[in-house]
């Protein structure tokens, strides 16, 4: 890229000057990645080794999951290393690419609770026609969709970003590479180019939160209708974690680049941009399995497998400690 050399490195942002409290941010952020890693791990075995959970719904859960780990591995590890070994700086290459995962994560992920959404419609407003609407071709070919749309967004906002000339220092007021703090180091007008991609970004995303809302008033209509109570708290408790993972990624979403400029200040900026760039990944598997009786079955039945093989090859007593005391964390973490 053209303004390469004027710019070789950026600097982010410290959460903190003193060594223990920077350890004490490492410690955090090391702890909340791990719980990502461990739920969204859990999510991706069972789906994966349970043939009864091949299913659509299930085969989407799996691409969220996928989406959610690509999504938290490409902010938290720089900045925990750059807390434990005390530094601030991340390459110009660094920059871009981690611009160009992070928007195509969250792109794909929001892509992909749209197409939840439609196959929630369909399931429930017209369960006769579920098979040929919502097939397993069909089911491929929109995961494919959601992330390659997810690619092509990437690459037209890193694209467009990278191709700035930066004059305005290289101190970025973000613990990552966040677009809107790159474009305030640009020095040309060209960067109207990228807030016009912005906007674009934005009404797509606006279109598919439309979609979603619409898609959820028709289901709850058919839920109001159905005469079974049980039936509607069953299909209610279907819907519920996809509404709220849904929730919970619109609104820190929109919090973050749609409020007031009265209302934004370093700090602020700093703890919207920690909630929606962590909270989903870390929060949507205990979202997604607390309400889902076939997830937690799926989840016993695989460890019941993985502890009953290890009884009958004679594993040692020490890894039957540490084994056991895994289980209990995880299954603490998932009843």
């Amino acid at each position: 890229m053209p303004n390469i050399s004027s710019v070789s490195k950026f600097l982010l942002l410290a959460f903190a000057d003193t060594r223990e409290l920077q350890l004490l941010h490492f410690t955090l952020f090391l702890g909340i990645y791990l719980a990502a890693l461990l739920g969204n791990g859990l999510i991706l075995s069972v789906v994966a080794c349970d043939h009864h959970l091949h299913t659509p719904m299930y085969l989407f859960l799996l691409n969220l999951s996928l989406l959610d780990l690509g999504s938290i591995s490409t902010t938290l590890p720089k900045s925990m290393a750059n807390a434990l070994w005390d530094t601030r700086t991340i390459s110009y290459q660094g920059c871009a690419a981690q611009v160009f995962l992070f928007v195509f994560f969250i792109t794909a992920e929001y892509s992909l609770l749209t197409v939840m959404a439609y196959d929630r419609y369909v399931a429930i407003c017209k369960p006769l026609h579920y098979g040929s609407l919502v097939g397993s071709r069909a089911c491929a070919q929109m995961a494919a969709a959601a992330w390659g749309s997810g690619f092509l967004n990437a690459v037209l906002h890193t694209a467009s970003t990278f191709s700035l000339p930066f004059c305005q220092g290289n101190v970025l007021e973000q613990f990552f590479c966040e677009i809107p703090q790159i474009l305030k180091l640009s020095c040309s007008d060209a960067y109207l180019r990228e807030v016009v991609f912005i906007a674009f970004s934005f009404c797509l995303g606006f279109g598919c939160f439309v979609f979603i809302v619409v898609s959820y008033v028709q289901i709850f209509r058919a839920v109001l209708r159905m005469p079974s109570e049980q039936g509607r708290h069953k299909t209610f408790s279907m819907c519920l974690p996809h509404l709220a993972v849904v929730s919970l990624f619109v609104s820190t979403i929109m919090f973050t680049y749609l409020k007031p400029p009265s209302f934004s200040s370093p700090s602020l900026d700093l703890a919207v941009s920690f909630l929606y760039s962590m909270l989903p990944p870390a929060v949507n598997p205990l979202i997604y399995s607390m309400r889902n009786q076939e997830l937690k079955d799926a989840l016993r039945k695989l460890f019941e497998y993985i502890f009953l093989k290890k009884k009958k090859n004679n594993v040692p007593l020490r890894s039957e400690f540490i084994s056991e005391t895994v289980r209990k964390v995880i299954w603490f973490y998932f009843s």
